[in-house]
Formats: structure tokens, C-alpha cells, sequence
């Protein structure tokens, strides 16, 4: 079996900049442990499979060890395969998801995600984990959303060189930790961890952007933000609070397209 595959940087305008993922086109769901095999040997962040529907395209996302919930930036990334190489002709393009529905449109270079915001709580109890893992940096407040914890640090330079111990923040009982700080030249910055999902440091998150951005709308008093994920390869992102949902905007580009040979 040979299926068609595509690696694409997300959230940069430069190759090499941005988060890598691969994008792996179906024509109907092979097995699962398929699935996670290529995503295994991928060894990126992500990949996203997708399948044809009736009404657009169903989409899921695998990390090397397992399948997750959302993903944005493999979201904007299958989008532009759709959009710049497969030539999809509509002007929105509709994943059904594990999130439920999620959406997609172009405005000229740009991508723009359209998904579900976060729910957010204050941990009153800081988790001890988090804060060992955090070392001499204690965080401002710690938000819980549904998959991750959120660490709110007191200026952009301690999120930029904060070192923490991944192995543990593995052992807390989430998808990842979003550390976050207002930025200095944009509104804020991020850096996001997953070791819990195989990921000891994820380049561009555009899901975590579901948490920050209704956090930083209450705390700046704005809806529209540009904001950096200031990890080594670093991305670029716009987002905008409306309502119940979060628009994440970015743009990608093309690596490489290949061939998965499986037997």
C-alpha cells in the first residue's frame, strides 16, 4: 500500500521556522494501529490523517504515542494541502473532529482556524509537581482548562528562559503545561510542554491558543490579539475572542511531499 504524505511548517512564513507536521490524505480509515504506526515513524509533533465526507472532511491527529482531542497547528497545515495542493474549491473548509465541528478559511496568506474556546478555572492549590518543575520561577496564578494546566509568569524573559524539569511535569495528569507571560512586543507570549503526550517541547500550539486567548481578553480588555510561542523554532499567530469559539490565524509552508510505502 503506498499513501501520499505531506511534512509543512505551521505558524511561520519561512521553512524551518514554525511547527512540522505531517499531513496524510485517505481515502477511508485505515486501522488504528496503522494510524499510530505512521505517526510513530513520522516522529513529529503530529500527524493528520483525514477522509472525505459529505459535507467536507473528517479529521484526527496522532503525536508519536498517541491520538489527541485538537490539534491546530496540523489543523492549518491540512487545510493548506487541501487548499494549495489538493485545489479545494470552497472558500471554507469543514473538519469533523473529536472537538466537534471545525472550520478553516483562507485570507490571502493567511490560514484561520475557527475552534472551540477553553473552559477556565483557578487552581486555588498550586499542584506540587508544577511548581518542582518550575524550580526558582513561581507563576503569578495557574488556570486549569480541560486538557492542560496553564502557568501565568510575571514578564516574557522568565517564559523565554525557563528551563523546567519535563520528567516532572510528566507525571501531572494532563495533556500539557502552558507557560504564559503579557509580551513586549506583542500581546503575549507562550511556550507549551507536553511530555505527557510524548512531546517534551511542542514548537507552535495553536490549540493552547483556545486557553490563552480568553485568558489574556479578560486580562487586557481587547479580543484581538498577535501573540509569539517563543520556543527554539518559534511561530507567529493571530487570534480573536468571539463569543464561545477562538479564530487562531497563521501561515505555512510546504517541506517536503513523499510517499508512505507500507508493504
Amino acid at each position: 500500500m503506498e499513501l501520499p504524505i505531506y511534512q509543512l511548517d505551521a505558524f511561520t512564513n519561512q521553512v524551518f521556522g514554525g511547527n512540522p507536521a505531517a499531513v496524510v490524505p485517505l481515502t477511508s480509515w485505515l486501522p488504528d494501529e496503522t494510524l499510530q504506526a505512521i505517526a510513530a515513524e513520522n516522529n513529529l509533533a503530529e500527524t493528520a490523517f483525514y477522509v472525505p465526507t459529505d459535507h467536507g472532511f473528517h479529521i484526527r491527529w496522532f503525536t508519536p504515542t498517541v491520538e489527541v482531542d485538537l490539534c491546530g497547528h496540523a489543523t492549518l497545515a491540512t487545510a493548506y494541502v487541501l487548499f494549495s495542493i489538493e485545489n479545494y474549491a470552497q472558500e471554507q473548509i469543514h473538519f469533523d473532529s473529536r472537538s466537534g465541528v471545525l472550520t478553516v478559511r483562507q485570507e490571502e496568506d493567511w490560514l484561520i482556524l475557527d475552534f472551540p474556546v477553553d473552559t477556565l478555572h483557578k487552581q486555588l492549590v498550586s499542584p506540587p509537581a508544577l511548581l518542582e518543575a518550575l524550580g526558582d520561577i513561581m507563576p503569578v496564578e495557574i488556570i486549569r482548562g480541560k486538557t492542560d494546566f496553564m502557568a501565568v509568569l510575571e514578564n516574557e524573559e522568565q517564559v523565554r528562559s525557563l528551563n523546567p524539569d519535563v520528567i516532572v511535569l510528566s507525571t501531572l495528569p494532563v495533556r500539557g503545561v502552558i507557560i504564559t507571560a503579557k509580551g513586549e512586543e506583542v500581546d503575549f507570549v507562550s511556550r507549551f510542554f507536553a511530555p505527557q503526550s510524548g512531546i517534551a517541547e511542542d514548537p507552535v500550539t495553536g490549540s493552547a491558543h483556545t486557553t490563552l486567548t480568553p485568558y489574556w481578553a479578560e486580562k487586557l480588555g481587547k479580543t484581538e490579539f498577535s501573540a509569539l510561542q517563543v520556543s527554539k523554532r518559534g511561530g507567529v499567530l493571530k487570534t480573536k475572542l468571539i463569543g464561545e469559539r477562538v479564530e487562531i490565524a497563521g501561515q505555512v509552508r510546504l517541506y517536503l511531499k513523499g510517499t508512505i510505502v507500507t508493504g
